[in-house]
C-alpha cells in the first residue's frame, strides 16, 4: 500500500476533518498514519490486519479503564473501508521531551501489574516472523546463514517454551522501548499497543537489555531501568535464551531488506558473524 492508496481509503471514511489530501502522513508501513485536527486515523495495509486493529482498540479500552496512560481510541471499533482496517485515534500533544528508559519502566511497571484483560491476548513470539523474513531475503544471503538461523530459530523456541519465569506471566506490550512511549504535559504514556500479548514479563525486560548490550545503550541508561522497574532481568537464569531469541529475530528483520539496501545486507553480515563467533560485545546498528 502506498501513500496515494492510503490516502484515498483515507477520503472514503471520510473520518479526519478537511480534504484527505490536506492531512499529515506520520508514517507509512504495515499502516499508513494520518493526522488532522485532534484526530490520528490508522489505515491498515490489508483486510488480514482487522482483527490486529480490532484487539488493539480493545487494548486502549482496557487501559483506560485500568488507568494506565496510553494512547486513546477515539472510536471503539475498526471501520472496514475497501478491504482496508482504520481506525480512529485521539491525537497526543506534541511531544514534552524524548522518553528515555525510566519513563518505560514506570509504564511496564503500571502494566505489568495487571491482570489478564477480558478478551483473548496472542502469545508473545519473537521468532514468528523469522521464516518469512529470510524467504524475503532470498538469494540476497548466503544460503548457510539462512540455515543457520533457522537451525537457531528451532532451538531457541524449544528452549524458550521449557523456561521457568521469574516473574508471574500476564499482559506485555511485545516491544518494549522507549521509541513506543510519548512524552506528554502529564508524563509518560504508552503507545503502539499492535504488540501486546500474554507471555512472560520477562520478554518487555530482556528488550532494554539487549539494548545496552548490542546497541549502545549506555550502562548508567540501563541501570535508570532496573532500578525503576525494580528488577534486573539479567539476573534470571533464562534471560540468555529470551535473548538469543530475540538476536536470531532481529538478524532475520533485517535480512529481508538486504535485496535492495547493500547497508542492510552489511548489518545482517555483521550480525550474524558476531552471532557464528559467540562474541556477545559486537555491537549492532540500528536499521
Amino acid at each position: 500500500m502506498d501513500e496515494a492508496r492510503a490516502r484515498d481509503v483515507l477520503a472514503a471514511a471520510g473520518a479526519l476533518p478537511g480534504p484527505a489530501g490536506d492531512a499529515q502522513l506520520l508514517a507509512l508501513g504495515e499502516n499508513a498514519v494520518f493526522a488532522a485536527g485532534d484526530l490520528v486515523v490508522k489505515v491498515g495495509r490489508d483486510a488480514e490486519l482487522l482483527e490486529r486493529a480490532r484487539r488493539e482498540l480493545d487494548i486502549a479500552g482496557w487501559l483506560a479503564e485500568a488507568g494506565v496512560p496510553a494512547v486513546r481510541a477515539a472510536e471503539p471499533k475498526p471501520r472496514l473501508v475497501e478491504g482496508h482496517p482504520v481506525t480512529v485515534w485521539h491525537r497526543l500533544p506534541d511531544p514534552e521531551r524524548p522518553a528515555g528508559p525510566r519513563d518505560l519502566a514506570r509504564l511496564l511497571r503500571m502494566v505489568h501489574a495487571l491482570p489478564s484483560p477480558p478478551f483473548a491476548l496472542p502469545p508473545r513470539e519473537p521468532l514468528g516472523g523469522v521464516e518469512r523474513w529470510l524467504r524475503l531475503a532470498g538469494a540476497a544471503i548466503d544460503p548457510e546463514d539462512a540455515a543457520y538461523l533457522r537451525a537457531r530459530r528451532d532451538g531457541f523456541a524449544a528452549a524458550a517454551a521449557a523456561l521457568t519465569p521469574q516473574l508471574p506471566p500476564g499482559p506485555i506490550h511485545g516491544d518494549a522501548l522507549p521509541r513506543n512511549v510519548h512524552i506528554g504535559p502529564d508524563g509518560p504514556v504508552l503507545v503502539d499497543l499492535e504488540t501486546f500479548a500474554a507471555d512472560l514479563r520477562e520478554h518487555d525486560l530482556v528488550v532494554m537489555a539487549l539494548s545496552r548490550d548490542r546497541y549502545g545503550l549506555p550502562d548508567e541508561a540501563y541501570g535508570s531501568f532496573t532500578e525503576t522497574y525494580g528488577w534486573d532481568v539479567r539476573e534470571w537464569a533464562g534471560c540468555a535464551v529470551l535473548r538469543g531469541a530475540r538476536e536470531t529475530a532481529s538478524c532475520a528483520w533485517v535480512a529481508q531488506h538486504a535485496p535492495s539496501n547493500p547497508k542492510a545486507l552489511a548489518e545482517f553480515r555483521r550480525r550474524v558473524a558476531s552471532l557464528r563467533d559467540g562474541d556477545e560485545a559486537v555491537r549492532w546498528y540500528p536499521f
